[in-house]
């Protein structure tokens, strides 16, 4: 991984509990995969500047059975020659999600509000805002789409889900109303998107879609900036039909001149919602964890199979 991000995913409490659990050098952080060091190594921690772990790699790693990664998804990661040797393979994407999970809860609650297109405001008159019944439809039943299906639960909200790959029994068990999409984003009053970026998924929200969503309705994107057709919902901001909380755009960063760094009713945040300062720590006690299940003959608690990166980020 990137050697800046060492201690900030494994500060000393971590780094000694791994220390525990396995024949580690704290010291030693690599940054490419053609090292000596790996000619040893059984188990790989990996993180954020970590190259694809490849077949030169693996042959140079003959004794690797188990790579952890402390951060989301594996995708440009583990590579076909990772699976073709049956590696174990396990991600911190469920502990990143918590983050990402708050603040799209604060992001729901604010909306529901009406705090963001009235930020500059010191009275109001609407009496059309609140949070009692407010609809809420999440895209995707992602890590993050699942936390916050738990977070939303305590509220009297009427939260709907849309994700091909959830069946009406699962629908039933995460507490949630399964809808198609356009009939999701025909009955929200907010739509926040958890779903991957994938070929299926790129400008899921286009322009006919966009226009499904009723007036007065906010658009919540913390997961890719791709899942929505950016110059549609530009027009659709700029005549104010549509509210929008917006923590990844397309492109991103956003060009200089563009009207979302104008318009009241738009809200940016430059891609926070994600693990950030002392949130890092909990990436690294996850990878720890699965530590401590290996030695403990436990399988894998976050084990991701080569199937989950056909429906997953």
């Amino acid at each position: 991984m990137t050697p800046a991000n060492l201690p900030r995913l494994f500060p000393p409490p971590v780094i000694s509990r791994l220390s525990e659990l396995v024949d580690i050098d704290p010291g030693v952080v690599v940054t490419d995969l053609d090292r000596p060091e790996l000619g040893t190594a059984e188990l790989l921690i990996t993180g954020w500047g970590c190259p694809p772990i490849d077949r030169q790699a693996l042959d140079g790693a003959p004794r690797l059975r188990v790579v952890l990664h402390s951060a989301g998804t594996v995708r440009g990661l583990i590579t076909q020659a990772c699976w073709d040797r049956g590696l174990l393979v396990s991600s911190a994407a469920h502990a990143n999600a918590v983050p990402v999970a708050e603040f799209t809860l604060a992001a729901i609650l604010l909306a529901g509000k009406n705090a963001f297109s009235r930020k500059r405001t010191v009275v109001h008159t609407d009496l059309a805002i609140g949070n009692y019944h407010r609809r809420v439809g999440i895209i995707g039943a992602s890590h993050v789409g699942r936390r916050l299906l738990e977070l939303l639960r305590p509220f009297d909200l009427a939260v709907s889900l849309s994700d091909p790959y959830v069946t009406p029994a699962e629908a039933e068990e995460l507490g949630v109303t399964l809808l198609p999409l356009e009939d999701l984003l025909r009955g929200s009053d907010v739509v926040s998107l958890h779903a991957p970026s994938l070929p299926e998924t790129h400008r899921m929200l286009d322009r006919r879609r966009l226009a499904l969503i009723p007036d007065g309705a906010t658009v919540i994107n913390t997961a890719r900036g791709a899942l929505i057709d950016h110059e549609a919902l530009t027009e659709e901001l700029a005549s104010g039909r549509l509210n929008a909380v917006l923590d990844v755009t397309d492109p991103e960063p956003l060009p200089a001149d563009s009207l979302l760094y104008h318009l009241p009713n738009v809200f940016l945040t430059p891609h926070i919602a994600g693990s950030l300062g002392n949130e890092l720590e909990r990436l690294g006690a996850a990878v720890v964890a699965e530590i401590a299940r290996l030695v403990d003959g436990l399988p894998l608690r976050h084990q991701v199979q080569r199937a989950d990166l056909e429906k997953l980020a």
